[in-house]
């Protein structure tokens, strides 16, 4: 056996209405209460896989019920997500809504879909609030580890490539659930949610959802370390997406998810790249010491709590509008492509994917790339973005993509080719950044000063820089700091040297 969702809530003036504790959990809720699709039947988001609910599937400490879609014709080997679904919504409700089931397809992997119901919380939100069920071995987070034993029992999926992601509530338990099983889960994408292990009891959720808890770095790593005592890596790779309009899980969590992750892989706060993406959203990633992304944060400007979709037929663009399923780009997409999960022909058929992915050089307007040969691959498809960029066939270990933008990130993968055609699993991801275009520029002044300028704001009297919402203390006049403008508007911290 392995060892072993999604919050929102009330507007702001119906929550003062109610006591600290209730708020603490029902202003993460009830802004869901009206989330489509509460019904029982089973909506048809993709064609050719099978949806059902899996019953039996181990010991069930958290009282949830197991769902699944599995592609038709999928394979042993493939990979496996788990997508958590929010407050008042079902399984049904994200499996029709989220976009999921149409990469599952696209790509070749199963979806479990686990669901809390009104016995376990009155609106049916997964408990990432309550040490009692959200810890390793114990009841939810329990729960959802088993359903993931099943599920590689029953599709034979590959256990070193199970991704598990959530929105709101269901996000919070999705950072717990990276936190407490780092051994089951290979990478996590936390959608409008909140750091792991960020309150333990529910009196303490709204301090969460409503703020800053002005804790170090070090001190949100520490929750992650502590939730398996022992592990000391590899850790998930994480993706986190988070709306600068949220009122319901304030942006300034995305700020700690990123602080806590990125402190758990040890790789610190400095951005390897920054890159604007479709729908007013910026991309900042973090790699870890091989040069590879190990944390993404995506902040959508304006965009308000819920999940990122962008409905059509492009590959790009997934899920359906509706109540917290929010019309601004396709997070799912994103979010396969951070984890690895991209492949041609999907199915995990085919060639391994390439190692050893490595930029080689950049220039204003290229990106050369290298990579490790695989046994009998015939030529290579690189892709940037996602999307392939070759032409015509690479025969040999490397490939320089040309006609880019000056200063502007991108990231790279790579997949084999067989003699039959067949393109094999794609690598793990690796970032560049052309040369040239913004020139990074420094402001040293105190809080208050650099919110009057405009290049931070303030809430509950703690400051924030604008873009990249890092946490820079007490909105006064004698808390400093020097923040770098890496790109138009887009602000980090850089106390410790400039350009950071």
């Amino acid at each position: 056996m392995h060892r072993s969702p999604h919050k929102s809530g009330p507007p702001a003036r119906a929550a003062r209405r109610w006591t600290a504790a209730v708020t603490a959990v029902l202003a993460l809720v009830a802004g869901l209460a009206t989330a489509s699709g509460t019904g029982p039947a089973l909506a048809a988001a993709a064609t050719g896989g099978t949806y059902q609910q899996v019953s039996g599937f181990g010991p069930n400490p958290g009282n949830l019920a197991m769902y699944s879609y599995v592609p038709a014709g999928l394979p042993a080997g493939a990979p496996l997500v788990v997508a958590l679904h929010g407050c008042t919504q079902t399984a049904n409700d994200y499996y029709t809504d989220s976009g999921w089931p149409k990469y599952a397809d696209l790509y070749g992997f199963a979806v479990v879909f686990p669901q809390t119901g009104t016995g376990n919380n009155p609106l049916s939100c997964f408990s990432w609030f309550d040490a009692t069920k959200d810890a390793r071995g114990k009841g939810e987070a329990e729960s959802v580890v088993e359903m993931v034993g099943k599920a590689e029992s029953l599709y034979g999926s590959d256990s070193h490539r199970v991704f598990v992601t959530g929105l709101s509530a269901g996000g919070g338990l999705t950072a717990d659930l990276l936190a407490d099983y780092p051994d089951v889960f290979a990478g996590g994408a936390v959608d409008s949610g909140l750091p792991a292990q960020c309150a333990t009891t529910q009196s303490a959720a709204a301090g969460c959802q409503n703020g800053s808890l002005n804790l170090t770095p070090a001190q949100w790593g520490d929750k992650v370390r502590g939730s398996d005592p022992g592990y000391t890596g590899p850790w998930p790779r994480v993706a986190i997406w988070q709306g600068t309009g949220d009122q319901t899980v304030q942006a300034v969590n995305g700020t700690e998810l990123r602080d806590q992750w990125t402190d758990a892989w040890g790789i610190g706060q400095t951005p390897a790249g920054t890159r604007s993406l479709p729908a007013g959203t910026t991309l900042t990633t973090y790699d870890d010491t091989a040069g590879n992304p190990a944390v993404e944060l995506y902040s959508i400007s304006g965009m308000g709590h819920g999940l990122a979709v962008d409905p059509g037929s492009g590959t790009d663009q997934c899920g359906s509008t509706g109540a917290y399923f929010l019309a601004t780009l396709c997070s799912s997409y994103y979010t396969a492509q951070f984890w690895g999960l991209a492949t041609t022909t999907g199915g995990g058929t085919g060639l391994p994917a390439p190692g050893g992915l490595t930029v080689t050089g950049t220039t204003a307007n290229s990106v050369s790339l290298s990579w490790s040969p695989v046994g009998g691959a015939v030529s290579y498809d690189v892709y940037r973005g996602g999307a392939q960029v070759n032409s015509g066939a690479v025969t040999g270990t490397g490939f320089t993509d040309t006609g880019l933008a000056a200063g502007t990130g991108y990231r790279y993968t790579v997949a084999a080719v067989d003699s039959a055609g067949t393109v094999g699993a794609r690598s793990a991801a690796v970032s560049a950044t052309t040369t040239g275009g913004y020139t990074p520029t420094c402001y040293t002044a105190d809080n208050y000063q650099q919110t009057v300028a405009g290049r931070a704001h303030q809430s509950g009297g703690s400051t924030y820089a604008n873009g990249s919402n890092q946490a820079m203390g007490l909105w006064n006049l004698y808390t400093t700091h020097t923040l770098e403008e890496t790109a138009a508007g887009y602000y980090v911290i850089a106390d410790s040297g400039c350009p950071a």
